[in-house]
C-alpha cells in the first residue's frame, strides 16, 4: 500500500517561477502529481465516505490547505471545510470541490480499489466508493492550492477554497450556505468548479455559455391502503396497484403536459410495498427523480405529480383521511454559467491549454449540481462550472469495435484516468484564476 506523508507535502512541490509561462505551469502541475498527488489520490479513492459523512476526508483536507499555506475553518455547514489566502488587491474567488462518495461496492480491476464500508445516517451499513469522481476534485483541489501558492507574485486578490460535503445528496452547498458562508467569508466576485466526466476523452474540456447542468428533485410518495387478504382485494385497498397506476400515469406528464421542446425526466428509481405473496400491504412507497432544464418546467412537474399522486389515490378510493402524500425531500435548481465570465475563461483557457484541448459543450443527459446554490440569481455570484475528460480515448476506441462500454458514473465499474484528469483540471483552475485575477 502506497502511504502518503503529510511532511513531505512541501518538499514535493517543483518551484514555479513568478513568470512562469502555461508550458511551465503543465510541467510544475505534473511533476506534483506524480511527486505527491498520485498518492493522495489513492488515498481519497480507497477511503471514501457517504454524503454528510466526510469526517476523515473533511480533516485529510484542512490538513492538505493548512500544509500548504492557507488558513483553513473546518466544520461549516457539517463537515465542510474552507480554505482562504489573501493577497493583495483584487477579486474573491471561490474554487469548489466536491468530496462523499456513493453506496455502490467498487467492481473495478484497479489494484487501489475501494473496500470500503460505513454505516450511513439511517444506522445501516453501505459499502462505499467513488463513482462520480469526487477524490479527482478534491486531489486537484490540493494541487491547485500549492501551485498558486507558489504564485503568488503572479496574482493579486483573495481565494477561497470551498471543500464541499454532500453533493451527491445536494444538500452541501445548500448547508455550507445557511451556516454563513459567504457572511463569514465574503461574497465570491466569481465561483469556479468543475466535474471529470467518463464520457469526455482525457485531454478534453467542455464548458457551456449558458446552462451546464439540469435541475434535480428527489420525490417521495406513499400510498397508503388498506390491507387486506390475497384472496379477498375487494375487502381492501391495494397500495400496489395505486401506485402501479401512479407511475403510468406520471409517464403521461411529460408526453401530454409539458411543451416537447423543454426536456423533462420522471424517473421511479425505487418502488417498495408487501412482505408475503397472498397479504395486500397497507403501504406503498415510490422514490422518483425529477429533472427539467429551466425553472419554470421544474415547477409545473412538482405540482403535475403532486395532482396526479393524489387523484388516483382517490379515484381507487382512498378514504379522505388517508391521502397520497407528496415530499419533496431533496432538490436543486438548474445550474447556468454566466455567458460573459465562460466567454471570457472559455477563450482564456483555449489561449493557455491550446485550442486543441476544448470540445464544443453538448448537453447529453439531464445530471444535476448543487454548485447552483453558490451561484443561485438572487446571489449575483457570477459561476464557470466546465468539465474535464476521464477516460482514455483508446477506451472509447475499444468500445466502438465492440468492446467493454466505457463505464458511466455511479456505476460500480466506473474509473477514470487520475492522473490525466487531476492535472488538466489543475491546469485549467490555475489559468482561470490567473485571468480573473492578475497581478
Amino acid at each position: 500500500m502506497r502511504i502518503v506523508k503529510l511532511a513531505a507535502a512541501m518538499v514535493a512541490l517543483a518551484s514555479v517561477p513568478a513568470n512562469a509561462d502555461p508550458g511551465q505551469v503543465s510541467a510544475a502541475v505534473k511533476a506534483d502529481y506524480d511527486g505527491y498527488l498520485d498518492d493522495l489520490f489513492v488515498h481519497f479513492h480507497q477511503n471514501p465516505e457517504l454524503s454528510f459523512l466526510e469526517t476523515e476526508t473533511a480533516k485529510r483536507m484542512a490538513a492538505e490547505l493548512r500544509a500548504a499555506g492557507l488558513e483553513v475553518t473546518e466544520g461549516v455547514g457539517g463537515t465542510g471545510v474552507v480554505g482562504m489566502v489573501r493577497n493583495g488587491a483584487g477579486p474573491l474567488i471561490l474554487l469548489r470541490a466536491d468530496m462523499d462518495g456513493l453506496p455502490l461496492p467498487e467492481k473495478t480491476d484497479l489494484s487501489y480499489a475501494s473496500k470500503a464500508v460505513q454505516t450511513g445516517q439511517d444506522g445501516k451499513d453501505y459499502p462505499v466508493m467513488h463513482a462520480c469522481g469526487h477524490d479527482v476534485h478534491i486531489t486537484s483541489m490540493v494541487g491547485t492550492a500549492r501551485q498558486l501558492m507558489a504564485m503568488k507574485g503572479r496574482w493579486s486578490g483573495t481565494l477561497m477554497f470551498v471543500v464541499q460535503p454532500a453533493e451527491e445528496r445536494v444538500g452541501g452547498a445548500k448547508a455550507m450556505l445557511e451556516d454563513g458562508l459567504y457572511d463569514r467569508f465574503g461574497k465570491p466576485d466569481f465561483a469556479l468548479a468543475f466535474h471529470v466526466a467518463s464520457a469526455l476523452p482525457t485531454g478534453k474540456i467542455t464548458a457551456s455559455e449558458g446552462i451546464q447542468y439540469s435541475s434535480a428533485d428527489s420525490v417521495d410518495i406513499m400510498v397508503p391502503g388498506i390491507g387486506a387478504h390475497g384472496a379477498s382485494p375487494h375487502m381492501g385497498r391495494d397500495p400496489v396497484y395505486i401506485a402501479s397506476q401512479i407511475v403510468t400515469a406520471m409517464q403521461s406528464i411529460v408526453s401530454r403536459e409539458v411543451m416537447p421542446l423543454s426536456p423533462a425526466v420522471i424517473t421511479v428509481g425505487a418502488f417498495h410495498s408487501g412482505t408475503k405473496h397472498n397479504i395486500i400491504s397497507d403501504r406503498a412507497d415510490l422514490q422518483l427523480t425529477v429533472r427539467a432544464n429551466d425553472e419554470a418546467t421544474r415547477a409545473q412537474l412538482l405540482k403535475a405529480i403532486e395532482r396526479v399522486a393524489v387523484n388516483i389515490g382517490k379515484a381507487h378510493g382512498l378514504p379522505d383521511d388517508m391521502p397520497v402524500q407528496v415530499t419533496v425531500s431533496e432538490g436543486t435548481p438548474v445550474t447556468n454559467n454566466d455567458p460573459q465570465l465562460a466567454r471570457r475563461l472559455n477563450a482564456a483557457l483555449k489561449r493557455d491549454l491550446g485550442e486543441a484541448v476544448f470540445e464544443p459543450w453538448v448537453q447529453e443527459g439531464m445530471g444535476a449540481e448543487d454548485f447552483a446554490f453558490f451561484v443561485a440569481e438572487d446571489l449575483g455570484v457570477p459561476g464557470y462550472y466546465f468539465a474535464v475528460g476521464g477516460t482514455p480515448q483508446a477506451a472509447f476506441d475499444a468500445e466502438a469495435k465492440g468492446g467493454p462500454a466505457v463505464p458511466s458514473h455511479h456505476s460500480p465499474l466506473f474509473k477514470i484516468a487520475p492522473r490525466e484528469s487531476v492535472t488538466l483540471g489543475t491546469e485549467a483552475m490555475i489559468a482561470a484564476v490567473l485571468e480573473l485575477a492578475p497581478r
